[in-house]
């Protein structure tokens, strides 16, 4: 018998399909490596350091040898400060009780979906969407099924479309706002509705993690509509804290102590200095998050107006996040091969849209999360090779 469950285990993993970013970030430091300049725009980090606020903090903390394992729902004192920062955002009261910190969203996710699914239950997908949710919803033996979703609608899911494809299996609905790839705000609108459709047996998961990250209107939290959703948020994006591996579930009552008992067993309990270090990005890095936004701003403002006069298709301006997907189908519809010509051409480093979703193939995800100067460059290598092309 266990031989049987590690076999299926292994055929799970090698069915997986790779991370192509992460491919073509490898081939692009391959090409570094052999003294190239390359510009980076195909990864999902920012470019900025984390603040030094939240690093004296980790430094105090190692001073003071707070080193060793905490509870394992995460340290009181930090859901604490989770539970007023999402009172003092959305206007949501939040037990700290049904707050979990974890090891970083993959880690949130991997508990979220194996605490929620038998295998074969489903979960509802967008195409395009992060390609990491289908991984994880394999790895527990769920079945991913997607909607798809429109350009020309801001590539924004609606209810409809989520109750088509919903059966007595679906488990979980996935949300994501603001979206990566496409740097999508979901309407309070859309959320409010969405949010009608969680419940104790078939929950709504809202990523939240590029909240904070807005540039034209306001993104709204499933909390503030439903007490029946889980909520997915963390440090790396918006406090720049990538390296740390720190997150935040917040869940209905009655999936705590299911989801903390696997925290426990897989997990322990999520890094005692990032715990530390993340007291001190909710309550002193504010000026710094102001200033990282306002730069990411400055870059989306310049970069999709660039890349509509070269031709990329835009339709509906992205406001949060630090993402374009833009439309290439005019130069390819394979976008892998299309990234690859530029990476080897123009050295500029981008990543498919077939990352993403076969609805997302024709084009290409820009990831503004690097210096306005490199952007610049990037745009004029792009007109370059547009031109030689």
């Amino acid at each position: 018998m266990k031989s049987s469950s590690n076999r299926l285990i292994a055929e799970r993993a090698l069915a997986i399909r790779p991370f192509i970013v992460m491919e073509i970030l490898e081939k692009a430091k391959a090409m570094e490596s052999r003294g190239e300049k390359i510009i980076h725009m195909e990864i999902g980090e920012p470019d900025f350091d984390t603040p030094d606020v939240i690093n004296q903090a980790a430094i105090e903390a190692i001073r003071l040898n707070l080193t060793k394992y905490t509870h394992s729902l995460g340290l009181a004192e930090l859901r604490t400060a989770i539970s007023r920062s999402i009172n003092d955002e959305y206007g949501v009261v939040v037990d700290p009780e049904q707050i979990i910190v974890t090891t970083g969203t993959s880690a949130g996710m991997l508990l979220t979906f194996a605490a929620l699914l038998n295998p074969g239950e489903e979960v509802v997908l967008s195409d395009p969407g992060y390609p990491c949710y289908s991984k994880f919803v394999d790895v527990v033996g769920g079945k991913p099924v997607y909607i798809h979703l429109n350009e020309q609608e801001g590539w924004e899911p609606s209810l409809s479309q989520i109750e088509s494809v919903l059966s007595s299996k679906t488990k979980c609905i996935v949300v994501n706002s603001p979206m990566n790839p496409t740097g999508t705000i979901m309407s309070k609108t859309s959320l409010a509705n969405i949010a009608q459709l969680s419940g104790p047996d078939r929950m709504v998961i809202s990523d939240e993690i590029y909240h904070g990250m807005v540039y034209e209107g306001q993104a709204h939290s499933i909390l503030e509509f439903t007490d029946q959703a889980i909520v997915i948020n963390g440090f790396s994006k918006l406090h720049a804290m990538t390296g740390w591996r720190l997150c935040y579930l917040v869940v209905p009552p009655q999936l705590v102590r299911p989801i903390q008992k696997l925290q426990q067993n897989l997990y322990i309990s999520a890094p005692t200095i990032s715990q530390y270090a993340a007291l001190a990005a909710l309550d002193k890095a504010k000026p710094d998050i102001e200033r990282m936004g306002a730069l990411y701003d400055e870059r989306r403002q310049w970069l999709v107006p660039c890349l509509k006069e070269m031709g990329f298709g835009i339709p509906v301006d992205p406001t949060g996040a630090f993402y374009v997907l833009a439309d290439a189908r005019h130069l390819s519809e394979n976008s892998y091969d299309l990234v690859l010509e530029i990476l080897a051409k123009a050295k500029v480093a981008l990543t498919p849209g077939i990352d993403f979703g076969n609805n997302a193939e024709g084009h290409i995800r820009f990831s503004y999360a690097t210096s306005l100067d490199e952007i610049k460059e990037a745009c004029l290598r792009l007109r370059e090779w547009l031109a030689n092309r």
